[in-house]
């Protein structure tokens, strides 16, 4: 993955997370995987995880832990709340600048 790329979707994979999570719980390997099917292949399992913990520890998303066939109970995340107040803060912010990315790619006044 490019550079450039990789760093603009440091400013969005959060956004991207809770709005998978806002589908359905899920656990951080069910998440990768989706990330990883749907052309964010580049992103690492670790960044996924240390995001959870992020989203986990500012309240955005409830945790359950749910026993797993191999190891330890995994942790699944559901979005809260705060959680789809945040999401929707976020769909709006991400409105605002595509509507003026591309009335700039275009050249028309926004």
């Amino acid at each position: 993955m490019p550079k450039q790329i990789t760093e603009m979707l440091k400013g969005t994979l959060e956004g991207i997370v809770l709005a998978i999570l806002a589908r359905r719980p899920a656990y951080g390997y069910e998440i990768t995987s989706w990330l990883r099917d749907n052309g964010f292949a580049e992103i690492a399992e670790g960044t996924v995880y240390a995001l959870l913990i992020r989203i986990e520890q500012r309240g955005l998303v409830d945790i359950e832990k749910v026993p797993s066939e191999k190891g330890p109970p995994r942790k699944v995340y559901s979005l809260n709340a705060a959680g789809r107040e945040y999401l929707d803060e976020f769909w709006a912010n991400w409105a605002f600048l595509a509507t003026r990315l591309e009335a700039l790619h275009e050249g028309t006044p926004s």
